[in-house]
């Protein structure tokens, strides 16, 4: 009995793959190359950090934003906190949405849906790479402190985490594909 692959089959597969995949792979490198630059900065101790013998460093940039080196072990955000043998079910989680997307990505008819698919794909994959190699993910863009100095009812209005490249790409990429199914329930004929 041979295994049929109907879902991937060639007349399904459209042509956002041509443009799909090399976001996903820009995504993942631009990411990569930003999280290599705060782990070879010493100013961060990422990797005494990573093993608790030392506090993580930050690096003050503005009032807005400063890098701070954190590792996640959750998934976006900190969210689903997760080590040891957890650490790798995460993985196998967010791989398989991954390939998932992927193959959604390969079907999709339109290009709204396709890019933000590949947003969240080059994100999801991003991050694989630190938690397969490091058991927690590089996190460093900090907006957390007050922004411009605004106030609501007393209490200095901030982003309470801490991100990376991957985080904002999945971020952006699922608004996205939220407006993209909005947009699509709201046209049918399309």
């Amino acid at each position: 009995m041979a295994l049929k692959m109907d879902w991937l089959s060639r007349d399904k597969i459209t042509r956002a793959w041509r443009w799909g995949i090399p976001l996903i792979i820009g995504i993942v490198v631009l990411d990569q190359l930003s999280k290599a630059w705060v782990l070879g900065n010493p100013q961060f101790n990422a990797l005494n950090c990573l093993a608790m013998t030392a506090p993580c460093g930050r690096v003050e940039v503005s009032s807005v934003i400063d890098f701070s080196m954190m590792w996640n072990r959750g998934i976006s955000f900190g969210f689903m906190q997760a080590d040891g043998l957890a650490r790798w079910g995460l993985f196998v989680i967010i791989l398989a949405i991954a390939v998932g997307f992927t193959i959604w990505l390969l079907r999709a008819q339109r290009a709204l849906t396709a890019l933000a698919l590949a947003l969240v794909v080059g994100g999801a994959v991003g991050n694989l790479v630190d938690r397969a190699v490091f058991g927690a993910v590089v996190d460093f863009i900090d907006f957390t402190g007050p922004w411009f100095g605004v106030n609501l009812g007393g209490w200095p209005v901030g982003f309470p985490w801490i991100f990376n490249v991957a985080d904002a790409s999945i971020s952006i990429g699922a608004l996205v594909l939220l407006l993209d199914q909005l947009l699509v329930s709201r046209n049918p004929a399309r």
